[in-house]
């Protein structure tokens, strides 16, 4: 499958950013605005509307930087159990941090940082004091009894009256997180409430990318978002609001479907009338309306939908996952109508493992072409493969070495007689920094290192579980892994 746009990434910003000026101006001091999804590198996205850039969304909030200040909010029970963001490979505390960084660096305001359902925990209270000592504020929010659905208790003093007040300067607080079920809208919400009391106008809108409100319920797209929250089950769903105050069919999800309510009351209260009929109503996402090719974001969606599933799968393997997370996600194949035999990459490195009788590997060019990568005494099959995916960019001929072994050897003696390793061969990151130190005398291996860039967004698949390292590396490289729920015998 050759890589196609299928999304208008400079139409998006232009439009998104118009709708969430707009949204401003549609209140009065203070617009609390929740950033769903990733604010920064949103590879998700990118992967299923091919097109979308991964900072997007940063690129059109730094036309608001002015105006704007960002709140990070994390979950306290995620950082007790030590919970990881898939695409990246880190865990969400180590991402706070990160996100502070990235976000000061390119001139944004970041002005503190929400433990949401703190209840003492000492990871989360290790966390505080990390962040303390780097010179950022930091604000607990509670769990609260009965939420979403106890308004009276919620709308209270003891409910999101509890919680500590987040001070914040600015018209446009922007509260965004690492991932999904962080707390974010219920932090906006609790300072809707601590304004009221001051005595502050404040308005709320959401910029959640998925599910899109404008495309059909069962869309890849939409499929493929509930694919990557299959931990929280989220279900997409029709949204009823909309449907009954407008007569027409949107989609949302089952967490706004549910919190709407509670929005509704907090606007009645504070405004008198809620300015909002629908979840959807909330919403200022336009990434609907910049798709071009739908058949090409279709396709890129389904494929996603598959990696998700191959994820899933290994994570069971390794005991992190339920088996209901596998069900859901075997379901949504069955939705989106795929199987793994429409992953090229699966079938070509089963049938080099077959012919090969070890582990092997399979990558998928943008181009379409495919390449293979087999076990040797000196490589695991996805170290030669990443050797003959810079060959094949380089025109380097397939028999020609690009490392010598006056270097491979050192390394592979190292690991064995000194760094305790029972297996010599050699992992990615070990490849490429052989490669590295070959390309100083030799051309091929020079000419090699330069196609580098070229494996971002590249499709790979191993025939068994790869290790962490080389896990690391493929995500570092921009390299789409997928992996068969099995272990090297």
């Amino acid at each position: 499958m050759s890589f196609k746009i299928g999304f208008d990434n400079e139409k998006y910003l232009k439009t998104q950013s118009e709708h969430i000026r707009q949204r401003i101006s549609q209140f009065g001091d203070k617009l609390y605005l929740e950033f769903g999804g990733k604010l920064f590198d949103d590879f998700h996205a990118s992967r299923v509307l091919p097109g979308f850039k991964p900072d997007s969304k940063l690129q059109m909030l730094l036309q608001l930087k002015d105006d704007a200040e960002i709140v990070i909010v994390i979950n306290s029970d995620d950082i007790e159990k030590n919970k990881v963001r898939g695409d990246l490979g880190i865990t969400y505390d180590i991402d706070v941090i990160r996100l502070f960084n990235v976000f000061t660096k390119i001139g944004l305001y970041v002005s503190s940082v929400v433990l949401t359902r703190y209840d003492g925990q000492p990871t989360a209270d290790a966390f505080q004091k990390r962040l303390e000592a780097l010179g950022i504020k930091v604000y607990h929010h509670y769990s609260i009894k009965g939420y979403p659905s106890n308004l009276q208790y919620i709308i209270s003093d003891e409910g999101y009256g509890r919680n500590d007040y987040i001070e914040t300067s600015r018209r446009l607080v922007v509260v965004t997180a690492p991932g999904p079920g962080s707390g974010k809208m219920a932090t906006c919400l609790s300072q809707l409430y601590h304004e009221h009391k001051r005595g502050i106008d404040a308005g709320y809108a959401k910029f959640e990318t998925f599910p899109i409100w404008n495309l059909p319920l069962r869309h890849p797209v939409n499929i493929a978002y509930e694919a990557a929250t299959a931990d929280l089950n989220d279900v997409n769903m029709i949204d009823p609001f909309h449907l009954e105050a407008y007569g027409k069919t949107t989609v949302n999800y089952n967490r706004d479907v549910e919190i709407f309510p509670v929005l509704n009351a907090m606007f009645e209260k504070i405004l008198g009338e809620s300015p909002y009929k629908s979840p959807t109503d909330m919403g200022v996402n336009m990434a609907g309306n910049c798709i071009v090719d739908d058949e090409a974001v279709s396709e890129a969606a389904r494929q996603e939908i598959i990696r998700r599933y191959y994820t899933g799968m290994c994570e069971y393997r390794k005991g992190l996952i339920s088996e209901d997370e596998v069900m859901k996600l075997e379901l949504l194949m069955k939705q989106a109508n795929v199987t793994v035999e429409d992953r090229t990459v699966v079938s070509a490195a089963l049938e080099k493992e077959k012919a090969t009788e070890g582990p092997a590997a399979a990558m998928e060019l943008p181009d379409g072409t495919v390449l293979t990568g087999r076990t040797s005494n000196l490589l695991g099959a996805v170290s030669a493969l990443l050797l003959n995916a810079l060959k094949h960019f380089a025109n380097i001929d397939d028999d020609i070495l690009l490392m010598s072994p006056h270097v491979i050897e050192p390394i592979m003696a190292l690991k064995v007689n000194h760094l305790g390793n029972s297996n010599p061969r050699m992992h990615t990151d070990e490849t490429l920094i052989a490669l590295s130190i070959c390309a100083n005398n030799d051309e091929n291996a020079k000419k090699a290192m330069e196609q580098i860039s070229k494996l971002r967004g590249c499709e790979v698949h191993s025939t068994v579980i790869l290790s962490a390292v080389d896990e690391r590396i493929f995500k570092r490289l921009g390299i789409n892994l997928t992996c068969e729920p099995k272990y090297e015998v």
